[in-house]
């Protein structure tokens, strides 16, 4: 059976963050565990640093602790360049940079509590799911 390959919204990485509850901790609780490869490209990491910066969020973190948990989540996640850009493919500028994350990486999934956000996906073989439809996929082996 093939690893699946993701990108993981900004959302998702804060939903996860910001409580031990829920299908988005869970999912970072399996990052690294070889059950699945996140994909991450530069712009989208600085995409993640602001939002898990954002105070508003309300992140019972540090920067320093958020520094480390996006080294830790780079180093296990396999790095690409985005060698074309899809914009505008979709209404917000940052949907795109996780699409284009996707289409480089080769992605089947991006995992986000904002699917509605990336209709029209489909057309590069990628689907739009949160991520407690992701690990109900991991589970049965989709």
């Amino acid at each position: 059976m093939d690893v699946p390959r993701v990108v993981v919204d900004s959302n998702v990485l804060v939903a996860g963050l910001r409580s031990r509850r829920g299908a988005s901790f869970r999912l970072l609780s399996l990052m690294g565990a070889g059950r699945f490869v996140t994909v991450v490209t530069v712009p989208l990491v600085v995409e993640y640093e602001m939002a898990l910066g954002d105070r508003e969020h309300g992140l019972p973190y540090d920067r320093e602790e958020i520094r480390r948990f996006l080294d830790y989540f780079c180093a296990i996640s396999d790095r690409r360049k985005v060698h074309f850009l899809w914009r505008p493919s979709l209404r917000d500028a940052n949907d795109d940079m996780v699409l284009e994350a996707a289409v480089a990486g080769g992605c089947k999934r991006i995992v986000t509590f904002n699917t509605k956000d990336f209709a029209g996906v489909e057309r590069f073989g990628i689907r739009a799911v949160p991520p407690g439809e992701f690990l109900r996929e991991l589970r049965s082996g989709k």
